[in-house]
């Protein structure tokens, strides 16, 4: 017996992070697995206390991060924390590659508990 994890998700644009409109033109849906790798997307980019109904999600980017310096592990921690509580997501890890003026480039890897093909997400 799988475990599935299904969750409705808005499908957004790549380039904007904006609401895309289907062919019927509703507002469109994303669907797994390419919706949990934008949920995670959204989670890493989430600031802690953001989410109306949940001031618990997010990453702690003002209190532990932009203005601190910390150790790069920090905020790699901070996303893999954030990637794992996506439904249905099992394991996270992140690599930082570069920093180049405020932009932070790299990715997170993740494994469902549908699949145990890992899924990469640039950040």
């Amino acid at each position: 017996m799988t475990n599935t994890v299904t969750q409705n998700t808005l499908l957004l644009d790549l380039t904007n992070w904006d609401l895309v409109i289907d062919s019927a033109g509703n507002i469109a849906m994303a669907t797994p697995p390419y919706s949990t790798a934008q949920d995670v997307a959204s989670a890493c980019r989430e600031f802690l206390g953001d989410a109306y109904y949940n001031q618990t999600e997010g990453v702690n980017y003002l209190g532990e991060i932009l203005g601190q310096a910390p150790p790069i592990t920090v905020l790699q921690d901070a996303l893999q924390a954030a990637a794992l509580t996506v439904p249905g997501v099992l394991s996270a890890s992140c690599v930082i590659t570069g920093f180049a003026g405020r932009k932070v480039t790299g990715q997170i890897t993740f494994t469902t508990t549908d699949s145990s093909t890992p899924v990469t997400v640039p950040l």
